[in-house]
């Protein structure tokens, strides 16, 4: 897919190093990054500038994680490119987590944000996971799709 100024593609082996700085300066889970999962969004030069994957649980649910975009482009579709992509590749459900500050930019394409005891079983135990370490006032959020 071509945006007028970016490319969005499947991930390469040696986009690895570029996903894995992007996820950093995210601050989002580092945990469960396969760049064969991945696609990335480039710019005309080549340069990586925001990547995404999804991820499938031992519980059978699929995950839309690891959604970045560097700082610098933010706002300019790339996010929105990322997740209409992998919307439209990907049957229902969908699950993410984010933090609750993102609720209405994912509510947006869809999602809506969960209960506990609507939770599928890995989503459940980070929730409670996330509560017990919570760090900061922008708690974690689960969200489905649709």
């Amino acid at each position: 897919m071509r945006l007028a100024e970016f490319t969005l593609r499947r991930a390469v082996a040696e986009d690895r190093a570029a996903i894995r700085a992007l996820v950093r300066q995210g601050r989002v889970n580092p945990f469960g990054l396969d760049w064969r999962r991945f696609v990335v969004v480039t710019t005309s030069s080549g340069e990586v500038i925001g990547c995404g994957q999804v991820k499938r649980h031992a519980d059978g649910s699929r995950e839309l994680a690891s959604l970045v975009v560097r700082e610098d482009y933010r706002g300019r579709g790339v996010a929105r490119c990322i997740i209409e992509h992998f919307l439209a590749g990907n049957p229902p459900p969908l699950y993410l987590m984010c933090r609750a500050s993102l609720r209405a930019f994912y509510a947006r394409f869809g999602f809506r944000p969960l209960s506990p005891d609507e939770m599928p079983p890995y989503f459940r135990r980070v929730a409670r996971l996330a509560r017990w370490l919570r760090q900061s006032d922008d708690a974690l959020l689960v969200m489905r799709w649709p």
